[in-house]
């Protein structure tokens, strides 16, 4: 299978409905590929209701013969195409868009990040009163930082560098916000330490949606295909509760199972598109799927590593931290990842880049997802 379009929706605080949001990012993402609506059988959303694919649907006059509405939360849109792919596959559809949008920051809200459930478990969380889900991820970072002996000065280089990436693309939040230090990050007002607010991802508008189809459909559009080389997954809490180490996270396992689909390791990895709600689910993410060992990810990225030029590019529109997070960033690292494998990032873009990873991370680092694409 291949992806053969990739749009974002109008970012920002755009005034805009989610719907016309929504349907922004599919229109475009077709237009891309060179197809309409008319050509659509396939369609996956989440985050617009409860019932987001049928009012999607119905929004756009469509009848689609496959839907999918995983709700898991920023790593719905790599499991959608896992199960775009199968569909496709099976002959259950042709044709698949995939997209997400919301309006939070228009609606001044944070809910499609996650709320506190009344689940039996949250009786031994809500009475401490956390911020969900900051709290949650700052008792990670704690964590890390007491087994591995990490710093807030080197987590601050995972927002420092997604800064000196969004300078690069016009269309980042913080693109005319001048650059980011390692004191500006540590002197930021704390929020739930060991983070700061410049350790979290933005509040915004925005989505987008990408279209997958057959490999031999997909050589006849407009662009040359995006393969979807592998793909992984892996569900592993609702609360903190029931986890015993916050170091270790599901993202292991699926990225295992995708690099061993697509027939790759680490090193064949040209862009690295993680999930970064906040600094430390990057960090989790860099060591989980394997970029380095146990307790090294905060020694790897130094350096420059993860800056644009540097070994490994990471998170390279800006990521959630300085380009635009909607409250499920999962798609928009799989339409930076088509665009650099087009060779379509302009200033930002990868050199003769081949191989590239998206992997997104849902709820309290719940769900982790890991898609393999590639042009080769």
């Amino acid at each position: 299978m291949a992806i053969v379009g990739a749009a974002e929706c109008d970012l920002g605080s755009t005034g805009k409905s989610t719907l016309t949001l929504q349907t922004q990012a599919v229109t475009r993402a077709l237009a891309d590929a060179g197809l309409t609506l008319a050509d659509v059988d396939g369609l996956a959303t989440t985050g617009v209701s409860r019932f987001s694919t049928t009012q999607l649907a119905e929004y756009l006059g469509q009848q689609p013969r496959w839907v999918d509405s995983t709700f898991v939360g920023g790593s719905a849109a790599e499991m959608m195409v896992a199960r775009a792919t199968q569909a496709i596959d099976a002959g259950q559809a042709s044709t698949v868009v995939i997209s997400f949008a919301s309006n939070q920051r228009s609606a001044r809200s944070r809910s499609l990040g996650g709320i506190v459930e009344h689940t039996p478990e949250a009786q031994f969380e809500a009475p401490y009163g956390p911020l969900y889900p900051l709290s949650y991820y700052a008792m990670a970072a704690q964590q890390y930082f007491h087994r591995y002996g990490g710093t807030r000065e080197k987590l601050a280089e995972i927002a420092v560098a997604a800064r000196e990436w969004a300078l690069l693309n016009p269309a980042a939040f913080r693109y005319g916000a001048g650059p980011l230090t390692v004191d500006d990050v540590l002197a930021a007002p704390m929020v739930s330490s060991p983070l700061t607010v410049a350790d979290c991802c933005l509040v915004t508008d925005g989505g987008g949606a990408v279209v997958l189809t057959t490999l031999d459909r997909a050589r006849d559009l407009r662009h040359p295909p995006v393969r979807v080389l592998g793909y992984g997954e892996r569900s592993t809490n609702t609360s903190m509760t029931a986890v015993e180490d916050l170091t270790v996270t599901g993202a292991r396992e699926s990225a295992r199972e995708a690099f061993a689909r697509a027939g790759i390791t680490p090193a064949d990895v040209d862009v690295l598109e993680v999930y970064d709600s906040f600094t430390i689910t990057a960090a989790l993410s860099i060591e989980a799927l394997g970029f380095c060992g146990p307790g090294e990810v905060l020694d790897f990225i130094q350096g420059g590593r993860i800056r644009p030029g540097g070994e490994l590019a990471l998170d390279t529109s800006g990521g959630g931290l300085s380009y635009c997070h909607p409250g499920q960033y999962g798609v928009l690292l799989l339409v930076e990842a088509v665009r650099q494998l087009r060779g379509e990032a302009g200033a930002r873009q990868v050199p003769d880049a081949r191989v590239a990873v998206a992997h997104g991370t849902g709820g309290i680092l719940s769900t982790h997802a890991t898609v393999v694409l590639g042009v080769r």
